[in-house]
This record gives C-alpha cells, structure tokens and sequence, in this order.
C-alpha cells in the first residue's frame, strides 16, 4: 500500500512539516519581501517558488500574499470585525454569539462568562483556547499565552500572510458549540474566482482528526490535504445546498478564498473567511493536485 492509500483510509499516517525558522522582520523593506518569501518557501516545501509565472495551488497563493491585498481582507480576516459585515452579507443568525471583547487578558471578568465558552485572539490563526469547565480553567496559563499572542504580529509568523498585518489585537469570547455527538465539524468551502468548488469536512476536531474533500455534488474527491480521509462515508449535510448558496454570497469580488462553517444539528454557523489556506504550503498527495487546482484558479492582474 502506497502513501496514499495508507493517507487515505486512515492507517493513521498525517502529513507534517518540518519546523523552520526563518524570521520576517516588522520593519523590513516590502520590497525585499518576494526574495524572503521565496526563500521561506523553499525551506517549507523543498520547491523553488515561481512568483514570475505560478502555476500551482500553493505558488498562487504565495502570489496573492504579495499582490491581492485589500482593507476589506483585513476586515474580514479579523475574527471580530468581520461578524459585523457576516451580518450585513448573510444574517446575523449566522454568528456564533458573542460574549464579550477585550483589548487585553486582565480585562476579562470571568464571573461574567459561562461555564463553557471560547477565548480567541482575532489577529491570527489558531491563536484560541476552548473551554469546557470553568472550574478547571487555567487563567494563569492562558493568561501566558495571551500575553505572548497579543504582542505577535501574525503576518509575521507563517509565511507573510500580510491580510493580517494592520489587524489591532483584542480577544473575543464566543459561545462553546458542539453538535449532539459532542463534535463540532467544520465544512470548508473552498471558492475559485466567485464559484465554490470544494468542500472538505473536518471530523474528530477533538481527537483523531480526518478530513474528507468532496466537490460541490459530494463526490469524494481523489488527493488530500492535511490529513487522513475517515474510515467510514461521511453523509452529506440535509442544509448542504444552503451552505454552498451562503460561501457563494461570501466568495464574491475575491480571486481565492476559504470560507468556513460549522454544522450543528442542521444549524449554520459561520466559522471565518480565510485568504491563503495553510499559507500556502498544503501537501497534495498525490502531488499533481497542486497543479490541477492552481489552474482552476485565475489570478487577477497585478497592480502597477
């Protein structure tokens, strides 16, 4: 059995990077940014990265890092700023309720908050901290970790994702969501150029992670990216047609975007709005994926 196919029914094999640090520097020169980025690629990948001419998924994304950046990807990478324009686009029905925003950890009143919510910085990724049991939480290390976060500039961090650079930090609190089983799958609608295509489902967020991609009529579809497909078929959503309508409303006026959602019982939640997917450094298996999806996507002209 290949890779692949170990990848692909769930042997419990996952595709990771090595770790590598390669510093961007807050006040270096944006025009020394594409020889940097180059380099941070070659080091992520082991592939020369074509900012010239790309052709792949991941060199498209790296293209877009430098030359499709707006106000309005700020906006909307901004884990707080961008419920206001959810609201206005689709609904506010569709928002996880909001608890509470700070500009700093010593801020939060904690008598205030549930028993069960969700602490996020909204300047980054995966800068979050779930909580179960407030008797058992920890505010001393997450106190420690928020402090170091607030002071990260996350375009910084991964690869120059600059949709991030002029975000001011604050922390949110959301409601604590999962569906009847105790999951909290993340659909994941992946848009070309205004049209959704893909949709990948996250299972097991909480443990033994898979993640299953389909196209828009649920067919399974033959390459991954991240992690192994689940054992067993994963049925599509009764609401599926609805939230492909929803990420189509979202995706509008963007070259490429991911847009989120959980699905919980039948209730859609939007999840974020996300620019450049693993900052563009996802590992297809198998490989030729890269190209096949760099060329469904069309890159709009760059500026002068």
């Amino acid at each position: 059995m290949d890779i692949f196919e170990q990848i692909k029914y769930g042997e419990g094999l996952s595709i990771r990077f090595g770790s590598f640090k390669l510093s961007f520097k807050k006040n270096t020169d944006e025009k020394d940014f594409p020889e940097m980025l180059k380099k941070w690629y070659k080091k992520r990948t082991g592939k020369k990265l074509n900012l010239e001419n790309p052709q792949t998924f991941n060199e498209k994304i790296q293209w877009l890092k430098l030359y499709d950046n707006s106000p309005l990807k700020t906006q909307l990478a901004d884990k707080y700023l961008v419920r206001e324009w959810i609201k206005n686009e689709i609904g506010e029905e569709y928002l996880i309720p909001l608890l509470g925003v700070w500009d700093s950890f010593d801020e939060i009143d904690f008598d205030k908050l549930p028993n069960q919510f969700v602490l996020k910085a909204n300047h980054g990724c995966a800068w979050n901290i779930i909580v179960k049991d407030k008797s058992k939480f920890d505010k001393k290390k997450a106190k420690k970790k928020f402090d170091k976060w607030m002071k990260r500039n996350y375009a910084y961090k991964a690869g120059l994702e600059l949709q991030y650079k002029d975000i001011s930090p604050k922390i949110i609190a959301e409601q604590y969501i999962v569906d009847s089983k105790g999951e909290l799958n993340d659909y994941k609608t992946l848009c070309f150029n205004g049209e959704p295509k893909f949709i990948w489902i996250d299972c097991g967020r909480f443990k033994n992670r898979t993640e299953n991609i389909y196209d828009t009529k649920w067919n399974l579809q033959p390459f991954l990216m991240t992690y192994p497909n689940s054992k067993d078929p994963i049925p599509a959503p009764e609401n599926l047609d609805k939230m492909i309508d929803l990420a189509k409303k979202l995706c509008q006026n963007f070259a490429l975007v991911r847009v989120d959602f959980y699905n919980v019982d039948g209730k859609i939640y939007f999840g974020e709005m996300t620019f450049t997917s693993a900052s563009g450094v996802d590992k297809f298996i198998p490989g030729e994926y890269d190209l096949k999806l760099g060329q469904m996507l069309t890159l709009p002209n760059k500026e002068e």
